[in-house]
């Protein structure tokens, strides 16, 4: 397929080293046009232009958005209404009204949008969903999840800790993907409680976060996502009636990625314990442009789709009026 590439900073970079291998990137953009012409120069054939000429070039089939959260939602429609398909990072846009136009757009054009919820595509994760969807854990009563970072010098000063751009903080931010994960494992949510708090950084958003979600059938995600977490974390358990899967790391700063297996005996007492460890490189974002592919060519919601992301985004939107956000 022939893509376009909106966005070239960390996160664009990524994208593109998933595509260049099996897929032509023909124009890349950027507002900083520095950033779209260094990474042009590290592909083959492809030109830096404008939106415009990105979103008239027939051969272009998709595109990666991956620009700030203002700005997700409109160039998505905008892409959509020039025939494109999108994967667009999450978490999609600001709040779930902001998402809507997209996703009323795609399901009138049948064109694919999927929201960049790599964490799905993560090895632990993927095994972890296998488990449970065997039967290894009995009926899931509960998960508990904790993510997050220190931030560096000057992250006050940047622009996720600006409303009117980011949406929100730590919540919008890696609390989206804990609230995603969770969907992933136990489906939706009708209870929904939470505290967001500012308690290190001096800013307008929140740097931390607490989150009690409930299922119709009273299953928990209890969660919590922090920007003053001084060494970077990523834990997720998931709690079934027949034993429990604990995964830690996410490679990198988060460590190794591990996923352990606490196997429930029939006398109770020390369980049988399983492990996995995944040291190897991050191929999430391999296998999600794959996913997205698929979906493409076989005319399906791909994993991680934008009625999910609408659901993650009206859990945030209910946080953040409990705590009267404006």
């Amino acid at each position: 397929m022939e893509f376009g590439i909106i966005g070239c900073g960390l996160i664009g970079r990524k994208r593109a080293k998933s595509l260049i291998d099996k897929h032509k990137i023909t124009m890349v953009h950027d507002m900083d046009i520095s950033q779209a012409r260094s990474l042009a120069a590290d592909i083959p054939e492809c030109k830096v232009g404008s939106l415009e000429e990105l979103f008239a070039l027939q051969s272009i089939e998709a595109v990666v958005v991956a620009v700030r959260h203002d700005s997700l939602a409109p160039i998505t429609l905008e892409a959509l209404n020039a025939g494109k398909h999108v994967l667009v990072e999450k978490p999609a846009a600001r709040n779930a009204m902001e998402l809507k136009p997209v996703l009323e757009k795609a399901e009138e054009s049948g064109l694919t949008v999927k929201v960049g919820y790599n964490h799905r595509f993560h090895p632990s994760i993927i095994q972890a969903k296998r488990l449970v969807d065997i039967g290894a854990l009995g009926h899931l009563m509960f998960i508990r999840g904790r993510y997050g970072h220190g931030g560096r010098v000057g992250y006050e000063k940047e622009w996720r800790a600006r409303r009117t751009i980011s949406g929100g903080g730590e919540l919008i931010d890696q609390g989206s993907h804990l609230i995603d994960l969770s969907q992933f494992f136990l489906g939706d949510f009708d209870k929904i409680d939470g505290l967001i708090s500012t308690c290190f950084w001096e800013m307008e958003v929140e740097d931390n976060c607490f989150l009690t979600l409930q299922t119709p059938s009273k299953q928990v995600a209890w969660l919590q996502a922090s920007w003053s977490e001084w060494k970077n974390l990523f834990s997720f358990e998931i709690y079934g009636r027949k034993g429990k899967l604990q995964i830690d790391g996410l490679g990198g700063s988060y460590g190794i990625e591990k996923l352990t297996y606490y196997e429930m005996s029939s006398e109770m007492g020390p369980p049988k314990t399983t492990s996995w460890e995944f040291p190897f490189p991050d191929e999430s974002w391999q296998m999600e442009i794959d996913e997205f592919i698929s979906a493409i060519e076989a005319g399906r919601p791909p994993v991680g789709n934008i009625r999910e992301a609408v659901s993650v985004l009206n859990i945030i939107d209910a946080i953040y009026k409990e705590n009267e956000v404006q």
